[in-house]
């Protein structure tokens, strides 16, 4: 009976993983006419390049941010997550996908505070909401295996989120389940900037109000990722409140600094040089923050 119950809990991580490192936070890379950019193996710390509907996205995983915020000195607050228990309170494949995001950035969260419980409640969330939607079927047993033999080796279950990474983009391209992509990449953007926010509000950190300020690219990406389904009544209010974002984030103003990107061709990594510069007002990130709030608790409600 223990056996089946850890190699459930085994399972749920591998499954969960979706939600975990392919949908947070990050902008869309910029490129100089005939530069190539080469395929980057996933690290889940660092930024990855995913391709939907043929725009490529840069997306900081929810891991990174959840980083960034440990780093900075911020104490675990289990009173900002979702609460696991709302599942059953999904009912359509819209909440659902998004609140797969939204469960996802939780579990990076509590992972890198090292919140075993915790992790074991969300787990059993996401694994629910991921048979509902069919993206289980995205992991095979071997992956699952992996994850079993390296439990309770933070360092190795986060590396394995490369592998993750590349099964559940396969698998949402394969299904052209685009829509369902696009929510689960939303609600894992919403709750990290939820966390970067609130995280800002407690500490001034300059580095994390950098990261929120640099996302006023990615709430434009995710507009025009939506918008063709924007017909469709769940999306309409989700798309509409997000225009209402990109107008808070249109008032910041970042700069830019190409630098060309580092190619390693042997190992097919791009390392991205370019720097960027970010000036936000306090009552710009005021506001900003009061908005999210409002969106994340019209996703998970």
């Amino acid at each position: 009976m223990a056996k089946n119950i850890f190699n459930f809990r085994n399972q749920l991580i591998a499954l969960s993983t979706i939600a975990l490192i392919s949908y947070g936070c990050g902008g869309e890379p910029t490129t100089n006419e005939g530069d190539e950019v080469q395929e980057q193996d996933a690290d889940p710390k660092q930024s990855q390049l995913m391709e939907i509907d043929g725009k490529v996205f840069s997306i900081p995983s929810p891991i990174q941010t959840a980083a960034l915020i440990k780093n900075s000195g911020t104490n675990y607050n289990k009173e900002i997550l979702n609460v696991p228990s709302n599942v059953t309170k999904y009912s359509t494949n819209f909440k659902k996908a998004i609140n797969l995001g939204v469960y996802g950035a939780d579990l990076g969260y509590v992972t890198l505070y090292e919140q075993t419980q915790d992790a074991i409640s969300f787990l059993t969330a996401i694994k629910s909401i991921g048979d509902d939607l069919g993206v289980s079927s995205a992991f095979d047993m071997e992956l699952v295996q992996r994850f079993e033999k390296n439990i309770g080796n933070q360092d190795s279950i986060l590396s394995l989120v490369s592998d993750a990474y590349k099964s559940s983009d396969r698998y949402l391209k394969n299904t052209q389940q685009n829509d369902v992509g696009g929510l689960i990449l939303a609600g894992g953007w919403i709750e990290s900037l939820y966390f970067a926010t609130n995280a800002a509000k407690m500490t001034n950190n300059k580095e994390i109000i950098k990261r929120i300020g640099e996302q006023k690219t990615t709430v434009n990406n995710l507009i025009k990722l939506l918008t063709p389904y924007y017909s469709k009544s769940e999306f309409t209010g989700f798309v509409d409140s997000l225009i209402e974002l990109d107008e808070l984030f249109s008032k910041i103003e970042i700069t830019y600094t190409y630098v060309k990107p580092t190619v390693d061709a042997k190992n097919k990594v791009t390392t991205i040089n370019s720097t960027t510069s970010v000036s936000i007002t306090p009552e710009q990130l005021t506001a900003i923050t009061d908005k999210v709030n409002k969106i994340r608790a019209e996703l998970i409600n």
